[in-house]
């Protein structure tokens, strides 16, 4: 499929393992190769389980693009924003096997999914781009807000807080955790029950749940274009 994004497809089971560089930099080219991967997932009618390298799910965008100007980030994270919106309205299931750290656009990539494991271990989750500076966009926020515990919102978001993969549970960044060897077999076994769902009430039945932070989004996609980070 992708140097950046590998699909294996199995028993309706697709997994797209990113792979790029040190930290799994999310860039132009990455978001590119996810949405040719869930083109793909959507036509062979699959169960997402996204996952990455060992130690890291991403570390965020691909900060030589942050800083090569303002048209360039403000590009990036719309197209950032605007694959997390997909993912939210995917029409089949999505799991996100975590395998370490995972900040900032990292992290929000365990917001846009359904399912999210992660593992035990010395790992950051969470959004720190007031840490390094960086104002929080509107789809952050807002994509934050409805995923994130009330009590873990502001923080994460104001504050930059990092949390252990184990407090990610109670933030709402994570629905469980596993020991690392044992990623890959529960995240698959997650991806077999959700197989078993009626996919068409899943789609219907999540584009309900997700209508206003949808809709949310799409004002504050909108919002981010006309704003410097």
């Amino acid at each position: 499929m992708s140097d950046l994004i590998s699909y294996l497809l199995e028993d309706g089971i697709a997994t797209l393992t990113l792979s790029n560089g040190k930290v799994n930099a999310i860039s132009p080219d990455v978001i590119a190769a996810f949405n040719t991967a869930l083109d793909q997932a959507e036509q062979d009618r699959a169960v997402v389980i996204i996952t990455g390298q060992p130690g890291i799910l991403s570390g965020g965008y691909d900060l030589k693009v942050m800083t090569a100007g303002p048209q360039q980030a403000i590009e990036l994270v719309r197209l950032g924003s605007t694959l997390a919106r997909r993912l939210l309205a995917h029409p089949f299931p999505v799991v996100v096997a975590c395998p370490g750290h995972a900040v900032a656009k990292g992290a929000f990539l365990l917001l846009s999914a359904d399912y999210r494991i992660g593992v035990e271990g010395p790992f950051s989750i969470g959004l720190n781009e007031v840490q390094i500076g960086m104002t929080m966009h509107h789809a952050g926020i807002e994509l934050a807000r409805d995923r994130l515990r009330k009590s873990a919102f502001h923080r994460s978001v104001i504050n930059g807080e990092m949390f252990t993969p184990h407090s990610a549970v109670d933030a709402g960044f994570l629905d469980q955790v596993v020991k690392p060897e044992a990623l890959q077999a529960t995240a698959l076994e997650v991806a077999r029950q959700l197989k078993k769902i009626n996919m068409k009430a899943h789609k219907n039945t999540k584009l309900k749940v997700r209508k206003e932070l949808l809709e949310t989004l799409d004002k504050a996609i909108e919002l981010d274009q006309h704003h410097q980070l």
